[in-house]
């Protein structure tokens, strides 16, 4: 009879963990995609609502916003009340706002919906990734965080290509339509087939004050960045790093804090973890914008042609993120993160000598390379996050890192837009100014080439963890 019952157990224990990495891995991959699907539709929606420059920017600033602000503070409830239930509650608002957006009638509906779904994302980006590591034991956590991984750069990745492909058969609002399907499917799949919570900070009180200036400085910081080089920019990061100041001061007088920063003052793995997350996405993630821009103003490509070149990338960040993760379940993760970041300085190198007559093998080879790179660091240096605390912790590590993804991504576009400004101004990229643009695209990827450099200390300093 025992027998029986623990033969149940064990599978239902078996159904579980599918369950949740089968969420898990749809909801990693849908949030980065909407985020950057929807910079191909822009034009699209612009056209349609008659927008202004500022008005369209906010359509997927808005989102980027709203994630970061809440990633945070909605790990930390998770850790509270349950990962499962805000998971659930963070996919039906996700779904939810998709419909909204997908039937918007204004502007203001429009980024109204945005808000709403980056606030969706967040609970879901927040939580995901908290779940697997609460059910997997920790010899299999890096081949599940290899396929994670897999799906959120996949998710980014894909996005441009995927999102411009259904803009143009189908109209804009096919990407929204998608996501209103997918996440009724998994909204579905979790009320029927997932099984037990998850809360280990159960009975902690949420750090109400914390959240809000945590909130406040990272949205004064990331719009900032969005904003340079004009003052407002200078003036809202200045706010930034003044919100960082206070935070840090309240969070380390206060028994329960949002984001317990001792935990980074006594764990350098998880301090030089996140270090490096930053540096990695904060060097990679203008690149498909930046090439984008490159194969369809000086090698004249079509919107679809462009992304059939980059999609070389994610192709081999999806094959491969998951064979990093098992190895790094084996092999130290600092050193597999370090060499991944390693190749990652030497295709952003190949890069900075792009010409207008540089040959598509080598772009694609330069691709090719980094997708490699993103492969070995990412499932790695995750693995080496999640499994540097205590399970109470995972929900808020968790979101901590996604914050990471998400700054990393303002930064580098941040970076990008900056050196337009300095090399071109604000004029159109006309065949008079192709010179000003390449020199612009080779100085971005030799500042990030540069990041990355040092991002490989960052990698090696956190030490052994095993």
């Amino acid at each position: 009879m025992s027998s029986s019952i623990d033969m149940d157990d064990q599978k239902n224990l078996i159904v579980t963990k599918q369950v949740a990495l089968f969420v898990s891995t749809l909801g990693a991959f849908f949030t980065p995609f909407m985020a950057s699907a929807i910079n191909v539709a822009l034009p699209a929606m612009a056209k349609e609502f008659s927008m202004n420059a500022i008005m369209l920017s906010w359509i997927a600033t808005s989102y980027l916003l709203a994630a970061a602000m809440f990633l945070v503070p909605v790990g930390k409830i998770a850790d509270i009340y349950g990962r499962k239930k805000i998971f659930t509650i963070g996919m039906a608002v996700f779904t939810a706002s998709s419909f909204l957006t997908a039937i918007s009638n204004s502007t203001t509906m429009l980024i109204s919906s945005r808000v709403l779904q980056g606030v969706g994302g967040a609970m879901i980006m927040g939580t995901g990734m908290a779940i697997i590591i609460s059910i997997f034991p920790p010899h299999e956590r890096g081949k599940v965080l290899g396929i994670n991984v897999a799906s959120v750069y996949t998710g980014l990745s894909l996005g441009p290509f995927l999102g411009g492909l259904m803009t143009q058969q189908l109209g804009w609002r096919s990407i929204f339509w998608i996501n209103v399907i997918s996440g009724a499917v998994i909204f579905v799949v979790i009320l029927w087939k997932l099984q037990g919570e998850w809360a280990e900070a159960q009975g902690e009180k949420l750090d109400l004050i914390g959240s809000l200036v945590y909130s406040v400085m990272l949205t004064a910081l990331m719009y900032g960045f969005s904003k340079l080089p004009a003052l407002t920019g200078a003036w809202l990061i200045l706010i930034g790093v003044v919100g960082i100041g206070g935070f840090v001061r309240w969070e380390l007088r206060i028994p329960h804090p949002v984001l317990d920063l001792r935990l980074f003052r006594h764990n350098k793995a998880l301090t030089m973890s996140n270090l490096a997350a930053l540096i990695n996405y904060s060097a990679t993630s203008a690149v498909a914008f930046l090439l984008s821009l490159y194969l369809q103003y000086i090698k004249g490509l079509s919107p679809q042609q462009a992304g059939l070149v980059l999609v070389a990338q994610p192709i081999v960040m999806a094959v491969l993120s998951p064979l990093a993760g098992r190895l790094s379940d084996r092999i130290e993760p600092s050193i597999l993160a370090s060499f991944g970041m390693t190749l990652t300085v030497i295709g952003l190198a190949l890069l900075t000598v792009l010409t207008a007559e540089s040959s598509m093998t080598f772009i694609t080879a330069a691709l090719l390379i980094l997708g490699l790179g993103f492969a070995f660091f990412s499932s790695p240096n995750t693995n080496a996050v999640m499994s540097s605390v205590e399970k109470k912790f995972y929900g808020v590590v968790s979101a901590t890192l996604a914050t990471m993804r998400l700054t990393g991504q303002m930064l580098s576009m941040g970076i990008a837009m900056l050196i337009f400004a300095l090399f071109i101004g604000k004029v159109k990229i006309t065949p008079q100014y192709f010179g000003l643009f390449l020199t612009s695209i080779k100085t971005a990827f030799a500042i990030f080439a540069v990041f990355c450099f040092a991002g490989i200390f960052a990698s090696l300093a956190r030490g052994k963890l095993r």
